[in-house]
């Protein structure tokens, strides 16, 4: 996984529709010191300072998707209370849709309550409803599901067995979304997974992989084959465990296995830590990240959300920057398209003059770097346009390039001269300057003016073309025959 595909997820996040169906509740904290013991029992006593209410059980999964940029609509039950009229407040503050929060006089909002004091939990209160809907609320959420469904992208279904997914209700979802071909991804709860089957993926933790296969999780052997008889019985194709401080392990019908190891980081508070990995693992595989990519993004998330107390979200910046921890300095030059079209117009607004220039780059030498030096000289910020491996298959036989497009990419991001690199498939940069708009357009000195691709484009907006010298003698071409020479 490398920055630049997260921040282009990301760039178009506000784009991607979220379904979340699952059980609501209230989480409050109350946060104090304990510096006594209590005179009428051997108890602490907690100071209370401060009170907070957060979102919490599928609300911690909706704020999470929420936090990343996306858009939310939630499907479920609450209680004609103070607690549900909470909730739904709290939702329309976020810009999250609830047409689809039915209201039931008869059933309670669940509320649970923690008393934190020195960063540890001291007790929790729970108050709320476990049975299961009524059949005239189960209906209208079915009802509301089948014709609604389709019109999201991806639909996650938070189970805490406090009596919204219901057989049917779950039933319901997993055939309008096979309908629609939209995944379905489930936190799930209990020894029965086979609840979900049809379901796209499921994240148990490894002691619900327990529970619900009946096998003890030992080590690498007993993991598999806990994973094998759940994903058997429930015919499922993907199945996520999450393993606590050894990371996660992504199984897949037919393919391979992908242990991911953790994040390092010194571990706060796991509460809300699943909400996190569904929430993200479901943004990932919505954008088109292949299911291993959106582990390891969920993965990543986490490992930043277990760093916070209390049951938290994770912003874009977070995760960009803990992918870029890889590469700390080539890593945050290289940009998708689309991304550093809007890098480009922040810095034009800040007064920065734009050099562009493009090339293969295959084997570096100090004719290219002597080249580069001069053209950043010409402006504030240099822009290489690097040809993708199969564009240069095209333009120079498919021998070349001798060096892929990834390690191309980082070794001329490693250079102080060159700002920002952009990888383009065609065979032209062409698409690329129109994007980008430069100020000044670059190129070797082998070139003629009128011969430079965007040529038109770049003087049509007031810009100029300027030709570089190349250091004569310096060329990948020749560096090559030298090679063949003196080994062949």
């Amino acid at each position: 996984m490398d920055r630049k595909t997260i921040e282009s997820l990301f760039n178009h996040i506000d784009s991607i529709r979220c379904l979340v169906i699952g059980d609501l509740m209230l989480d409050v904290y109350l946060w104090g010191k304990a510096e006594r013991i209590s005179p009428e029992a051997p108890v602490q006593v907690v100071d209370v300072l401060r009170e907070e209410m957060r979102l919490g059980g599928a609300g911690n999964v909706v704020n999470n998707l929420v936090a990343l940029g996306a858009q939310v609509a939630v499907c479920s039950v609450v209680g004609e209370d103070e607690n549900g009229r909470t909730l739904l407040e709290d939702f329309n503050n976020r810009k999250v849709a609830v047409d689809a929060i039915f209201r039931d006089p008869a059933r309670r909002t669940s509320r649970k309550t923690r008393v934190v004091a020195s960063h540890q939990q001291i007790v929790r209160i729970d108050r709320e409803s476990r049975d299961p809907l009524s059949e005239e609320i189960e209906s209208k959420l079915c009802a509301w599901i089948t014709h609604h469904a389709a019109s999201f992208n991806v639909i996650l279904l938070s189970d805490y067995l406090k009596g919204v997914l219901t057989q049917r209700v779950i039933d319901t979802v997993i055939a309008a979304a096979g309908t629609a071909s939209i995944p379905v991804l489930v936190d799930p709860k209990g020894a029965d997974f086979t609840r979900y089957h049809g379901a796209t993926i499921l994240t148990p933790n490894r002691k619900e992989a327990e529970v619900a296969s009946g096998i003890s999780i030992r080590d690498s052997e007993s993991l598999g084959q806990a994973a094998g008889l759940i994903m058997e019985q429930v015919g499922l194709e993907n199945l996520l465990i999450t393993r606590s401080e050894e990371g996660m392990s992504l199984f897949s019908h037919g393919g391979e296995t992908v242990h991911i190891p953790t994040v390092a980081r010194e571990v706060f508070d796991v509460s809300g830590a699943g909400d996190t990995v569904l929430a993200s693992l479901a943004v990932g595989v919505a954008a088109g990240l292949g299911m291993s990519e959106a582990a390891r993004l969920a993965n990543i998330a986490a490992g930043i959300a277990v760093g916070k107390l209390g049951t938290s979200t994770v912003s874009p910046a977070e995760i960009i920057n803990a992918v870029a921890l890889t590469h700390s300095d080539s890593d945050t030059k290289i940009k998708n398209r689309d991304v550093l079209t809007a890098v480009i117009t922040a810095e034009k607004a800040r007064g920065k003059r734009i050099v562009f220039t493009n090339g293969c780059f295959d084997l570096l030498h100090a004719g290219h770097v002597k080249y580069l030096q001069k053209a950043r000289s010409l402006g504030d910020l240099l822009v290489l346009g690097l040809n993708s491996d199969a564009s240069v298959r095209r333009l120079k036989g498919d021998k070349r390039p001798l060096i892929g497009e990834e390690e191309r990419a980082h070794i001329l991001a490693a250079l102080d001269c060159i700002d920002y690199v952009v990888l383009f498939d065609e065979d032209t940069p062409l698409e690329l300057i129109k994007a980008l708009k430069p100020h000044i357009l670059a190129k070797g000195g082998d070139y003629t003016a009128d011969g430079v691709v965007g040529k038109d484009v770049v003087e049509a907006y007031g810009g100029r073309v300027e030709l570089v010298s190349f250091v004569d003698g310096k060329s990948t071409t020749n560096i090559i025959e030298r090679i063949l020479e003196r080994y062949a």
